[in-house]
Order: structure tokens, then C-alpha cells, then sequence
């Protein structure tokens, strides 16, 4: 079941920068994973409520505005490493189909790689905005290979 929670019950923990990243997608199609909604909505105190016992992926859209949210969702989400809570194993840029990223949008995403485990650029997939269930959808190859990077960053690879 996807939705949001604690993100201790196990998969993969996914948190939005801000809203309408992509969350609820990912998670569908990362299964086992924990859809915990976006940063701004859990943010209490200028601390996340995002309680991980493991890795957490953070989701932007390729945007100026998402990147400005990214890097506040990234601040946010440190300041609270120390008590407990799961380091971000991996930032995932969801391309909105409008063309490529802004430049602007990519500069403010370079300087957060030293901030996360790693960076990944998810393509825009247009099937996924028609439909009702995202795991019904042939994934293009490259999309798949995103997710499994995405997942290996989540899983395998240690970090910082």
C-alpha cells in the first residue's frame, strides 16, 4: 500500500521537493516503495518529518522553481540526519515534457550533487499522465534503467 506513513515499514522511502513531483508515480513503479508526499507538507519546526530507517529519494520535477524546492527540501532534510532519519540516497529529476531543462533549473541542481548520493534524470514518459495505474505501462528502456539506478543508489551503494 501506498500513502503517506512513517517510511519504516520497509521499500524504498520517497519524498517530493513540493507537490506534483512525481512522487505517487515513482512509488507505483518502484514497488515495494514509500510514497511520503512532499517536504513542504511534512516540514514541522524547519525540521522533515521524514522518519526513515533507511535511504530516502528525493523527487523534483526539471524546473527553476523545483530546483529552489529541491534545495530547500535537501537543507531541510540534513539538519535532521542526526536524529535518525535517512540520508538522501538519491535526487530524482523528473522531466515535465516541455522541452529540456532550463538552464538555470540545471545549475541550481549541480550544486546539489555533492549534497545526495546521486543524481538521476528520469525522462518524461507521456503514457503515465493517461492512465490510472503507472505499473501498467510498457516502460520505455531507459526509464527502466533510471529505476534501477535509482534503486541501486537507494540499496546497494554505500555513501558519504
Amino acid at each position: 500500500m501506498h500513502g503517506r506513513g512513517d517510511g519504516r515499514s520497509g521499500g524504498t522511502v520517497l519524498v517530493g521537493a513540493h507537490g506534483g513531483a512525481g512522487v505517487s508515480t515513482l512509488a507505483r513503479l518502484m514497488c515495494p516503495a514509500r510514497d511520503m508526499g512532499a517536504v513542504a507538507g511534512l516540514l514541522r519546526e524547519g525540521r522533515p518529518y521524514v522518519r526513515a530507517e533507511g535511504p530516502v529519494v528525493l523527487v523534483a520535477r526539471n524546473t527553476v522553481s523545483a530546483a529552489w524546492h529541491a534545495t530547500r527540501a535537501v537543507t531541510a532534510i540534513d539538519a535532521a540526519r542526526g536524529q535518525g532519519d535517512g540520508h538522501i540516497a538519491a535526487l530524482v529529476i523528473v522531466a515535465d515534457g516541455a522541452g529540456p531543462e532550463p538552464k538555470d533549473a540545471a545549475a541550481r541542481f549541480g550544486l546539489l550533487h555533492d549534497r545526495v548520493c546521486g543524481v538521476v534524470r528520469m525522462p518524461f514518459v507521456p503514457e503515465l499522465r493517461l492512465i490510472d495505474d503507472p505499473a501498467t505501462v510498457p516502460l520505455p528502456r531507459k526509464v527502466r534503467e533510471v529505476l534501477e539506478t535509482v534503486w541501486e543508489l537507494a540499496h546497494c551503494r554505500p555513501c558519504h
